[in-house]
């Protein structure tokens, strides 16, 4: 482990090594091993380099027993001899940028909180770490986002060091270590001291920035998000973009976007309660005008309304005729729905209804003695509804 590449010089962008072997997995993927690499394989929550060897992608590298497989999109047996390999720096710098940020925003929130981190995921576009907490409140959060960016103005060395389980003792750990035999620690001197085999960059400063994002409950814990370095940047120009859409779309300047926002979603929700409203005053008015009609059974088909509507409307219905049922249909695109209800002083069951015209629609539905919906396909007019609806009251 110790002579690994990756291990010997992180900052290593391209090296040279000869096939010790070639293999091929049980669901087809090819891939080579290496008498020595500076891909680092997926593991401790970091993931996995790519590149190329010899020119021929690396799309995945993983460490299997005692060996790392760099799996290849190409005939492995044809590479022999010596190649040469080179990362994805792009990606790996990025890794590193994430890991180191992630030790020190760890260390920060141990610092000043003694709050543990339990689990760590780098993801492809944020960082998160679950820390043991029941809440972390955002003076918590503003503090340690302070100290971590402090650590990294302040350029510390990251420095790595082999040492033995018995050598254990001699190093304020801010974790008790899982591995025995050889363990490698990753030092911020006089800040954090960590058992840790992924990559990080030389120093504190190169991980540029540090900027949580969020937090959320999670299994008793607390989640923090968080971006470092390159990542802090793009996140600024998304956010950047977005927030001068949403000012251009208000008229606003940048900086009164969000008062302008709640303004606006405070007219929204007042005018949704009036048009509510206006609906409801519309839908008693067209109710008293079907039951102005002197028959026992008042049927009405439309267009286009949903079924929450055709029950208010049905309900209105026969609370002003308590002598009569009301029957109504509406086509929505491809689907035909309808509710019938009954007045106080009808004795028929609107179940009998549904049970004899779902199946001329395919449909399905319920309800209760009182009121039944339902809904099926659009096989026969609105008016042969109707028309079957009304044949199940005789």
């Amino acid at each position: 482990m110790k002579e690994l590449l990756y291990y010997q010089d992180a900052m290593l962008r391209d090296f040279d090594a000869t096939i010790a072997r070639t293999g091929t997995e049980e669901d087809g993927r090819q891939y080579v091993v290496l008498s020595n690499t500076a891909f680092y394989p997926t593991g401790g929550g970091q993931p996995h380099d790519t590149g190329t060897l010899n020119n021929i992608p690396v799309v995945d590298v993983e460490k299997i027993n005692d060996e790392i497989r760099h799996y290849i999109e190409y005939e492995a047996s044809t590479l022999t001899g010596e190649v040469h390999g080179k990362l994805n720096w792009q990606r790996r710098f990025d890794h590193m940028q994430q890991h180191a940020g992630q030790h020190i925003l760890t260390a920060a929130f141990v610092e000043l909180f003694d709050a543990q981190t339990v689990s760590f995921h780098l993801g492809s576009e944020q960082v998160t770490i679950d820390i043991v907490a029941d809440i972390l409140t955002d003076e918590q959060l503003v503090a340690a986002e302070v100290r971590a960016n402090e650590i990294i103005l302040e350029n510390r060395p990251i420095e790595t060091k082999w040492i033995t389980e018995y050598e254990l003792v001699d190093y304020n750990l801010r974790k008790e270590v899982a591995v025995t035999g050889d363990i490698r620690l990753v030092i911020i001197p006089d800040y954090d001291y960590n058992g840790c085999g992924g990559t990080h960059p030389r120093s504190t400063g190169q991980v540029s920035a540090i900027k949580i994002l969020g937090t959320e409950k999670m299994k008793g814990n607390v989640r923090v998000s968080f971006v470092c370095g390159q990542r802090v940047l793009a996140e600024l120009a998304m956010r950047k973009a977005v927030l001068a859409d949403v000012a251009r779309q208000l008229s606003v300047p940048e900086v009164d976007a969000a008062n302008a926002l709640t303004k606006i979603l405070a007219t929204q929700k007042t005018t949704e309660k009036a048009l509510v409203a206006a609906k409801e005053e519309l839908l008693r008015f067209e109710a008293k005008a079907l039951a102005s009609n002197t028959n026992l059974i008042i049927t009405a088909s439309f267009s286009q309304r949903t079924v929450q509507e055709l029950q208010k409307l049905a309900r209105f219905i026969v609370a002003e005729r308590s002598d009569a049922t009301a029957l109504l249909v509406s086509q929505n695109e491809d689907k035909l729905q309808f509710v019938a209800a009954r007045g106080a002083h009808v004795e028929t069951s609107m179940k009998d209804i549904a049970a004899h015209v779902l199946p001329l629609i395919n449909g399905k539905g319920g309800g209760s003695e009182q009121m039944v919906q339902g809904g099926g396909e659009c096989i026969i007019a609105t008016e042969q509804l109707l028309t079957a609806m009304q044949e199940a009251l005789c």
